[in-house]
């Protein structure tokens, strides 16, 4: 199930998106505008920073903004950041491989076998959508 976290962080990212400026977003509007509370949107947006995905600029207009195109922001990177690893199971992960304790043959194992199916099938939706997708979306209702 998708966290919170990371439900408000895609919400606060769009928003940021559909403004279509470079300007700094400010934190009180995009908690007002996406119904989030600000304590824990100010902490999403930190984290976000962190990663590089977003920039800050302190001050009377200041803010956050996206450091890339909308286009250049894949979704895989804004899960891994906020979610953590995008596979169910830690033996089919791609970047936090650890091998299973209860297993003891991971070619044999079905549910190794079902969860790169699950890691690739989401991986392929992830990498082809972008922050832009999201925010046309949003924009097409």
């Amino acid at each position: 199930m998708l966290s919170k976290k990371t439900k408000y962080g895609l919400k606060a990212l769009t928003f940021i998106a559909r403004t279509g400026s470079d300007l700094p977003v400010q934190v009180g509007e995009i908690a007002k505008g996406e119904n989030i509370p600000q304590k824990f949107l100010e902490s999403i947006l930190l984290t976000l920073r962190k990663a590089g995905i977003l920039g800050s600029k302190k001050g009377k207009h200041g803010g956050y903004y996206l450091r890339k195109d909308p286009s250049e922001i894949l979704m895989t990177e804004v899960m891994r950041v906020l979610e953590g690893p995008i596979a169910m199971v830690p033996c089919v992960s791609l970047n936090f491989y650890e091998k299973c304790d209860d297993c003891p043959d991971e070619h044999a194992c079905s549910v190794n076998k079902l969860m790169i199916q699950v890691r690739d099938s989401t991986l392929e939706v992830f990498r082809n959508t972008s922050l832009k997708d999201l925010s046309v979306r949003e924009n097409e209702k």
